[in-house]
């Protein structure tokens, strides 16, 4: 179990406009590169559940001023960029290269990682209500994982921020059920579900694109009018997922995962700190 939210608090804000900018501030205020083990490889985790456009995806743009700034903060310390996608009709490699990420990956030299595919581990954890055995990418262990979600509403799960991300990780021979998602157990009990994975693994650093954000679901449906217009960067999952429910204008004591998580795996109450 890891609970990084209980030992690096703060949550840190900046504008998403000028983000060549703003973005490294907002990093060097959140103390993001003192966090990162000297013996870890990065591995940086977007949200890619279908190969859609943002604001249902997290745009290239964004990972690709992330990865500009750890490897000017971190000269040799080795990225890799890794998610595993829903669908069961694509790998995560389609989506990568619709949406830029192959190209990326190309002119930055960092390995691209369908962790739909990875090597797996078998975990336990009696307490866990949901999962009380969990198969998740043996890489995992061996990361300082940066999860880069998107601010959404979900229409099971009332947000998916980072905790939410995680399901990424998840892989299909495990977790499909009897759905025609890749995912699909995890709609069943979906909050406790959430919570349990982020049990066993939680980001050890999120950045959270609010730029615009979707109002009422993850793939379809308004965008925030006007849009949002932040980025927010935390080590505290917990913190970060409860204020992007208030900026959604949802209580997150009313989203089961976060509440769960609350005191556990971080802390929903964290005050918020304006960069720029």
């Amino acid at each position: 179990m890891n609970n990084p939210g209980l030992n690096n608090p703060g949550l840190y804000i900046a504008s998403s406009d000028s983000l060549e900018s703003h973005l490294p501030v907002l990093l060097d205020a959140a103390g993001l590169t003192d966090l990162i083990p000297t013996d870890k490889p990065v591995l940086i985790k977007p949200n890619l559940v279908e190969a859609l456009p943002p604001p249902v995806t997290t745009p290239v743009q964004l990972i690709a001023l992330l990865v500009d700034y750890l490897q000017s903060r971190l000269p040799g310390s080795p990225l890799l960029i890794g998610e595993g996608t829903g669908s069961l009709q694509y790998d995560t490699h389609y989506p990568f290269q619709l949406l830029g990420y192959t190209d990326l990956a190309s002119k930055k030299n960092i390995p691209l990682l369908d962790l739909n595919h990875e090597k797996l581990t078998k975990k336990e954890y009696t307490t866990c209500t949901r999962w009380p055995i969990m198969h998740l990418p043996s890489i995992l262990d061996e990361v300082f994982l940066l999860s880069v979600p998107v601010l959404k509403a979900h229409t099971l799960a009332g947000v998916t921020l980072t905790m939410k991300n995680m399901m990424g990780c998840a892989p299909p021979s495990h977790f499909r059920g009897q759905g025609t998602w890749g995912k699909s157990a995890f709609h069943q009990q979906i909050q406790e579900a959430i919570f349990d994975l982020n049990r066993y693994r939680t980001p050890d650093f999120s950045l959270l694109d609010a730029s615009i954000g979707m109002a009422k679901a993850h793939l379809w449906g308004p965008h925030c009018d006007p849009p949002i217009k932040q980025l927010v960067a935390s080590a505290d999952p917990v913190a970060i997922d409860a204020y992007g429910s208030s900026l959604l204008n949802i209580d997150w004591n009313t989203i089961g995962h976060i509440h769960m998580a609350d005191s556990i795996l971080g802390s929903a109450k964290t005050i918020p700190i304006v960069i720029s």
